[in-house]
């Protein structure tokens, strides 16, 4: 019993039986109290047709030989009753029966007074001397000439009615209520296993559903179907579970595609650093070979060159350094309002020497004042300077650098621009890629470590901000990203 269905199914069996009992129980109390309330409704003047015939008690004693002739009298008219008289406190006087057929000496008068006054709500149960038990009765004051003598006590369902009533628990009409409450019982949980079926069946499938799906590695998506809108649970779980596969196959692939991004940059650094290595391995081992034989001007060459290699090692160490703390989540961004503009200014001063020694013109195009942007005033310098860098670097022989600075409704926009020989379209989609270098031949950067990029990108999405790049060869290559405006400066 492990399916839902069954354990739904035993369930439903269970409630329909007990309710079955419960029902046959209701039923036989109903019946018995309606007849109870049926037959002391009729019987109820038994009592004072028997009072009415003899003075049964006088002077407080009773009249015995006559109680018992009018009992005869009475048990034609109601076999199963028993006719007692009580004085005024409820203790028996006499009776019919024999004396060790009565338990009781003495019955309880509240309910008798109740019925002879007419108010008490019907069946009205008193104490049966003869068995102990409670029981409906018919009462009637006796009187005399001297006032209340006592009560007349009929019991209406005597010894005989208990026997008669055990033999009617295998009657005719309760075989019929029996069957009837079993064929209700069947019925009901037929239809509730039919029901039960019905919903399950969705449930299965979704449960097999989920066991393929998971079997296959989330490769395979979930054949649910169409799934409604405005279903019911089964469908929100079923479109749940549709979303979650494709998150989970979604993060599976993105899984592989950063484990190769992650070899290809282990490839990419061993290579970045084995280069310079190498290099300086070779201007050491070349002046140790050659010692002082080596002239000066040699000498100083391969220093130069091994100090060369030396820097180049330690640019790409430190920015591997920092793009692995800005990839760590020990970066947060200290926001403040600062002057675009000023930064500008700043860094065209750091590329000043270069640019001249390069003859490339450094222009600043600014339309913002003094308005003010919001950000990490480090961070966006540091992005800035890898931007203008390869701008510079790129930039031909007389070329020009530009950076503009443009003010909007909510942001201020950055975009640096050289004239240089351009991207490849092919190379476009990658160019923010860790080691990858667009360029290759003459053309490529030997001191580039292949992350400044990388690092631009990575500091932008600390600020939520998106860098656009737009390219042609031979004519030159725009970086452009927007930061948030300082409302109060401005």
């Amino acid at each position: 019993m492990k399916s839902l269905f069954a354990k739904l199914s035993a369930a439903l069996l269970a409630i329909v039986i007990l309710m079955g009992a419960a029902f046959l129980a209701v039923d036989r109390f109903q019946t018995r109290a309606y007849y109870d309330e049926l037959s002391q409704k009729l019987n109820a003047p038994i009592a004072m047709y028997v009072t009415e015939q003899r003075q049964l008690i006088e002077n407080g004693v009773a009249d015995l030989e006559s109680l018992r002739e009018l009992s005869g009298h009475a048990m034609v008219i109601n076999p199963s009753a028993e006719i007692y008289l009580l004085d005024t406190d409820g203790n028996i006087l006499g009776h019919s029966l024999s004396d060790d057929a009565v338990q009781l000496p003495r019955v309880d008068l509240e309910p008798v007074l109740a019925l002879i006054d007419g108010t008490a709500q019907l069946p009205l149960h008193g104490d049966d001397p003869r068995s102990g038990l409670s029981k409906i009765f018919s009462a009637f004051p006796v009187q005399s000439e001297s006032g209340l003598e006592g009560y007349l006590y009929v019991i209406l369902g005597g010894q005989r009615y208990d026997e008669l009533a055990g033999d009617l628990g295998d009657s005719y009409a309760s075989r019929i209520s029996a069957m009837a409450v079993i064929a209700i019982v069947l019925f009901t949980a037929l239809v509730g296993f039919l029901v039960f079926r019905l919903l399950t069946r969705r449930l299965q499938r979704l449960s097999c559903e989920m066991e393929r799906a998971t079997a296959s590695g989330f490769t395979t998506q979930p054949g649910f179907g169409e799934i409604r809108a405005d279903g019911d649970e089964i469908d929100a779980l079923s479109r749940a579970f549709t979303e979650m596969s494709d998150q989970i196959q979604s993060q599976i692939e993105q899984l592989k595609e950063n484990d190769r991004l992650r070899r290809e940059l282990i490839s990419n650094i061993s290579h970045d650093l084995r280069t310079p290595l190498s290099a300086m391995q070779g201007s050491i081992e070349t002046l140790i070979i050659k010692g002082q034989a080596m002239p000066d001007a040699e000498r100083d060459r391969y220093l130069r060159m091994a100090r060369k290699h030396t820097v180049r090692l330690g640019t790409l160490i430190g920015d591997l350094f920092e793009l692995a703390k800005l990839d760590s989540a020990s970066v947060t961004p200290s926001v403040e309002a600062f002057s675009l503009a000023e930064l500008a200014q700043d860094i065209a001063q750091e590329f000043q020497v270069e640019c001249e020694r390069k003859n490339v013109s450094f222009e600043i195009e600014t339309d913002c004042g003094t308005a003010q942007s919001l950000g990490d005033i480090g961070l966006i310098q540091r992005a800035l300077e890898n931007l203008v860098k390869n701008a510079v670097q790129f930039a031909p022989e007389g070329g020009e650098v530009t950076i503009s600075i443009t003010r909007h409704d909510a942001s201020v926009a950055v975009a640096v621009a050289d004239n240089g020989p351009g991207i490849a379209e092919k190379d476009m989609p990658r160019i923010f890629d860790r080691f990858y270098r667009a360029l290759d031949g003459e053309e490529a950067r030997s001191d580039s470590s292949g992350l400044g990029l990388a690092i631009v990108k990575r500091i932008l999405d600390l600020h939520d901000s998106r860098i656009t790049v737009t390219s042609k060869v031979n004519t030159g290559t725009r970086f452009e990203f927007e930061l948030p405006l300082c409302q109060q400066a401005a």
